[in-house]
């Protein structure tokens, strides 16, 4: 068989589900036919599925080399981030797969812009969970510097009497797990809803501003857009 066939029978094999058949089938077509970058996304894609996103990273990085233009490649290297918890690189490889995707006409650029609100998702999780484990750690710190504390003041002679000294401590104690907890509560509001972000860019919206068609834009990308049409 020569590549194309090689490549459409992966294709077939990939839509059955049979991932590490297809990924053979792409590899045979890249040994005849080592220039053609589409068999290389094709393999990514396949990695991906698989969770391999190390090896679909490799191939993203091949394909680019020799089609720079080449949206698909960006965008399955997008995937691969995500895979990897790699946020920012992954929402910086999918800007770039719906740049080129809006520049050639593809039809895909919905599909681009839903990865990108995911990638985004994900990234503020990621960030939230972080610092809900720095709030742990401190809470814990602090709580092991009051023990300290009271430990110090039962071994001073110039100290209270003990049930006074016990008695601040779990105040002291209280008035941490309080602060901590107002913090928690606080922080479960912190989702941000669909309609405050920008619908180009997905990001939180500053200067937001209705346009006459009823879309709600930042000031920003309106400026910009009027600029670029005149």
């Amino acid at each position: 068989m020569n590549a194309n066939q090689l490549k459409v029978q992966g294709n077939s094999l990939f839509a059955g589900g049979r991932y590490t058949e297809a990924i053979e089938c792409y590899s045979k077509a890249m040994l005849k036919e080592p220039s053609e970058a589409k068999y290389y996304g094709n393999r990514a894609l396949c990695y991906n599925r698989l969770s391999m996103f190390q090896e679909a990273l490799v191939d993203c990085q091949r394909a680019m080399a020799l089609n720079s233009r080449y949206a698909k490649a960006f965008y399955f290297q997008g995937e691969a981030f995500i895979g990897l918890q790699k946020y920012e690189e992954s929402i910086e490889a999918l800007r770039q797969a719906l740049r080129l995707a809006n520049d050639q006409r593809l039809f895909f650029g919905d599909e681009i812009s839903a990865k990108i609100k995911l990638a985004k998702k994900m990234r503020w999780e990621q960030k939230e969970a972080r610092r809900l484990q720095e709030d742990i750690e401190l809470q814990t710190f602090l709580s092991a510097v009051l023990e300290d504390r009271k430990k110090r003041m039962l071994e001073s002679r110039l100290s209270p009497a003990v049930d006074d000294v016990e008695a601040e401590s779990e105040k002291r104690k209280e008035q941490i797990s309080h602060l901590f907890a107002q913090v928690d509560e606080r922080r479960m509001k912190r989702d941000v809803p669909d309609y405050l972000c920008c619908q180009i860019s997905y990001d939180l919206m500053k200067d937001p501003v209705i346009t006459p068609s009823g879309v709600t834009y930042p000031l920003h990308t309106v400026r910009c857009a009027v600029s670029f049409l005149g």
